[in-house]
Order: C-alpha cells, then sequence, then structure tokens
C-alpha cells in the first residue's frame, strides 16, 4: 500500500477556467515548458503558419483560435505528477466547463489584468462556488497597461463574493512594468521577457530592504511607491489562512505576463505548496476516501471522432480512488457488467499514451463501444456504489434539424446520436413521431455551428438548421402524467428525450407556472438526471 499512498499524494489534479482571451491557453502551455513536456510553446492565435496550442485539437478550434472541448494535459514537477484540465472560456460550452470542474480538485482563474472580472468568468466561478473547490487567480498579462491594482481586488471581492490574498504585488504595468514583490520572501523579483517561448530568463531578486539596489533597478518613484502600497497592503488584504483556501474562501492571487513568461513558474511553486491531494469523493456509500480505497472512477466527458481514422469515442474518467491497472477487470454500475477497460490511455492534446497504470487523481480516457454515459461509476467488481450524478444544464436555444441527403440517414442518426452523447447538445423528437422529426437544444448558440461542422467533416451528411422559438425547457417529474390529456398553452410543444421521457418545451417563461397550475398535481422540473 505504501508505494501506492505515495503516488497518490504526489498528484494534483486541476482545472484552468478564464474568460475567453485572457491568456489561459498561453499560461498552461508555460506550465508545460517548465515541466519538460514541451520544449518550445506554441503561439495560439494569428497567422495560418502559426503553432497551435498544444490542448486545441478538434479542426473548428484552429479555425477559430477558441478551446471547444476541454483537454487533459498531464506533466511532471519537482515531485508532482500534475494533471491540468484545460476548460473552454467561450460561455457557449460552460455546460462542459461545468463537468471538467467535477473532475478536478482546485481551479485556475486567470484574469485579462486590463478587464478585471469578465462576465464568463463571474459564471464559471459560481460552479467552484457550488463545489466549493480552492480557487487561485492569476492576474496576466501585467506587460500591458492594467488596471489599478486595488481596484482589481476589489472587483474581483465585490463580484465573486471571495476574499483575496495578493501573495506578490506588481511593481508598475505594461511599458513601466518592473516586476513583482514577493511578500513571502520580502524580496523585488524584477520584470524579464523572455517572449520567444523559452523558460530562461534573467530575474533578479532584490530585498527590499536593500534600498540602493532597488533604486537603480526600478527608479526611486517605482521604489516609494511600492513601499507605501505595501503598508496598505498589510493593514488592508485579508492575512493568508491555507483551510480558509482550501474551502474555497480565500483565493490567494498572483500576478505575472503568461505570454513573456514572466510570475509563471513563481506561481507554479507556491500553488503547489497550497493546493491538495486527491480529495475523497461522495457516493451513495458516504465518502470514498483516495488512498483507503481500491480503484474507483466517474465518467465526466466522451469525446468521439478524436482520431479520424479510426472514428473512435473516448470516455474520460477522473479516477478518484485506488490504483488502475490496464489489466484488472473493474465494472460499470450503470451497465451491471465486470469488464476490462478497452485500450486505456493519457492524451496530451491529440498525442496518446497508452497507459499500464494510473492512480487516483489521474484522468484517463478509454475507448468506448458506446456503452458509457457521462456520470457513470467505476469500481471493484466486489464493490457496489455510485458516485453523486452530474446534473444536465437545460438548453436555452433549439432548432429543428433537418438533413439535406435523405439517402444517408443511416450516418445523420448515428451522427447526431453520437454528438448528443458528449453532452454538448441535447436531441429530442415530437412527440408522437420517431427519429423523423429531430429537436436539437444547445446551452450556447456556437454549438449550433460546431454540430453543423462536425456532422459535414465527421459523418459526411450535410444539415440544414431551423431556429424554434422556445427558450425554456422543462422535464415532467410524474411518471404517471399522461400527455395526450395535457393541458398546456398556446406557446406550449411537447416532445421526448432519447430515453422516451416526456418534455415540455415553452416560449414564454409564465406559461410554466400556467402549465402546472392548469393539471393537478403536475411536477415540472428545469434538471435533467444523467
Amino acid at each position: 500500500m505504501g508505494s501506492y499512498a505515495d503516488e497518490i499524494n504526489k498528484r494534483r489534479t486541476f482545472a484552468i477556467i478564464s474568460h475567453p482571451d485572457a491568456g489561459k491557453t498561453t499560461l498552461t502551455e508555460k506550465f508545460l515548458l517548465y515541466g519538460g513536456a514541451i520544449n518550445l510553446a506554441g503561439s495560439v492565435k494569428g497567422k495560418a503558419t502559426a503553432r497551435h496550442a498544444v490542448s486545441d485539437w478538434m479542426e473548428i478550434e484552429k479555425e477559430r483560435g477558441i478551446s471547444v472541448t476541454s483537454s487533459v494535459l498531464q506533466f511532471q514537477y519537482g515531485g508532482f505528477c500534475i494533471n491540468i484540465l484545460d476548460t473552454p472560456g467561450h460561455q457557449d460550452f460552460s455546460e462542459d466547463t461545468y463537468r471538467t470542474l467535477m473532475a478536478a480538485d482546485s481551479a485556475v482563474m486567470v484574469i485579462d489584468a486590463s478587464k478585471g472580472v469578465e462576465a464568463q468568468t463571474r459564471k464559471l466561478f459560481k460552479v467552484c462556488v457550488m463545489r466549493r473547490i480552492p480557487i487561485f487567480t492569476f492576474i496576466n498579462k501585467m506587460d500591458r497597461d492594467a488596471n489599478d491594482t486595488f481596484e482589481l481586488l476589489d472587483e474581483i471581492e465585490k463580484e465573486l463574493g471571495i476574499a483575496t490574498c495578493p501573495m506578490n504585488w506588481p511593481i508598475g504595468s505594461g511599458k513601466s512594468f518592473k516586476g513583482v514583490y514577493d511578500r513571502e520572501d520580502k524580496c523585488v523579483i524584477t520584470y524579464s521577457d523572455t517572449e520567444k517561448g523559452t523558460k530562461e530568463g534573467q530575474a533578479l531578486q532584490i530585498p527590499i530592504t536593500d534600498e540602493d539596489a532597488l533604486v537603480s533597478n526600478i527608479g526611486e518613484q517605482f521604489k516609494e511607491q511600492l513601499m507605501d502600497e505595501i503598508d496598505l497592503l498589510d493593514g488592508a488584504s485579508a492575512e493568508y489562512d491555507l483551510d480558509r483556501v482550501r474551502a474555497g474562501e480565500l483565493t490567494p492571487v498572483f500576478f505575472g505576463s503568461a505570454l513573456t513568461n514572466f510570475g509563471v513558474e513563481i506561481f507554479l511553486q507556491y500553488f503547489l505548496k497550497m493546493t491538495t491531494t486527491p480529495l475523497p469523493r461522495k457516493a451513495d456509500v458516504g465518502l470514498i476516501d483516495p488512498v483507503e480505497n481500491e480503484f474507483s472512477a466517474f465518467v465526466f466527458k466522451i469525446q468521439a471522432n478524436m482520431n479520424k481514422a479510426h472514428r473512435d469515442r473516448v470516455a474520460f474518467m477522473r479516477i478518484c480512488s485506488g490504483r488502475y491497472d490496464a489489466n484488472m477487470e473493474v465494472k460499470h454500475m450503470q451497465g451491471g457488467k465486470v469488464m476490462r477497460l478497452s485500450q486505456p490511455q493519457q492524451i496530451m492534446a491529440d498525442e496518446r499514451k497508452i497507459l499500464s497504470e494510473a492512480y487516483a487523481g489521474d484522468i484517463i480516457g478509454v475507448f468506448d463501444p458506446g456503452i458509457f454515459s457521462i456520470g457513470d461509476t467505476l469500481c471493484m467488481p466486489k464493490d457496489s456504489f455510485q458516485y453523486e450524478g452530474i446534473p444536465t444544464f437545460a438548453p436555452e436555444h433549439f432548432a429543428r434539424v433537418r438533413q439535406l441527403d435523405t439517402m444517408k440517414r443511416k450516418q445523420f442518426v448515428k451522427g447526431i446520436t453520437q454528438i448528443a452523447q458528449e453532452g454538448a447538445i441535447q436531441i429530442f423528437q415530437e412527440f408522437n413521431t420517431g427519429m423523423e422529426e429531430i429537436i436539437v437544444g444547445v446551452v450556447g448558440v456556437l454549438q449550433f455551428d460546431v454540430l453543423k461542422y462536425r456532422l459535414e467533416n465527421e459523418y459526411n451528411v450535410e444539415i440544414r438548421l431551423d431556429n424554434l422559438p422556445y427558450e425554456h425547457i422543462r422535464w415532467i417529474e410524474n411518471k404517471d402524467i399522461d400527455l395526450d390529456k395535457l393541458s398546456g398553452t398556446s406557446d406550449m410543444k411537447k416532445i421526448k428525450d432519447l430515453k422516451g421521457n416526456p418534455l415540455l418545451l415553452f416560449v414564454n417563461p409564465w406559461s410554466i407556472k400556467m402549465t402546472e397550475d392548469r393539471n393537478d398535481g403536475l411536477i415540472l422540473s428545469e434538471f435533467g438526471r444523467n
């Protein structure tokens, strides 16, 4: 058991969240650079010839320069084995991000120093609060003109409702960015620019007591300003308290520039000291301890066609306890079957590595012959428990899908069903028909573009989407309601999901209450269940 506990205790699993363009992908690449996983950080945006970010692999992501799917990246650094879950920043993919956060033990929030807290950060942050996971903040792009530092911290506290504790403090910004003051070591680390994507940068460390060296490196004016701000800080900011950080009540804040590679390694070193080993998880039999229990995992993401040549489906699972061995048999609780997991692998963007073993905290991808669903539990054949399900978000946009070539019916049904099983879109049918009339629901409209693109490129099927006016969907909780006799409103539509469960679509929000009032005992719910 000893080595097995050591391996688990080395694991750190976190998700990176941010608004689009805050620099999350660049930061991820610099982490990998320090871990030796890549030698040169690729430029993320820009000309068609530029290298694509390591974590973006789907063609549409490369074309648009946005992360659509969550990638999983693993690297070693300083005796730790680190699993990074990269999440899409675009709000139309918030559901994918939510599921990814279910698989992480902590989150790193990247904020653009000139923009502060943006809409998407707010939404994702609420998910972290719901899960009570520790949040670490990296305020990025200090090499550009930034907002006032005190105002940035104030905004995080007001907008997100969490106390802040700056671990270091920036000196200037933009062209006059001089570096950061490390509050623990009481020294100034001078700014050096290594934009070429290498990790060698010459940063000087000057003790705060060495006034002559400070003045010659950052100038009299910045030195005076820094001294004043340090006094203010010591009186105004929250005390660093690791227990509060781990309870998700206090966020340690760091400043730097991911692009020029300044402040990234400092952040990584502090982060690894503060973040936790894999945490126990809640199941229907109580908490499952990562070290005390044998292998168990849950599926948080399914992705079809990661490898164009093989038309495969990969189920991503977070290992919650114990050690996984590629030869072992495991039980798929929802399917009730004992099986060997097929082609267990770790995936770094589009590169794969077949695994012989993995431990609690790791994320593995396994070949899915179509049996796994998001939220499924796997455990040892002798065990019997299920992890908490992952709620399904209610779609807010709906469209009727029409295929342009009716001869390709088979590919169309296969394609749309597989993409729906990944959880990014939900598909429904008209109440009294089969698969002839398909309605697709999404959380964000960009998902419609992704669906169209993927059906054409991966399944060779062209479709037309006709937008529908509905904005509200409700699942019917009662099993005994006769839908034919249901008395609704004129803007209501009856549909069913793929499992045959009845649902109602509404144009207007007030029609929901009206329908409940007209049908005695009817219970409508905003969440579906996996």
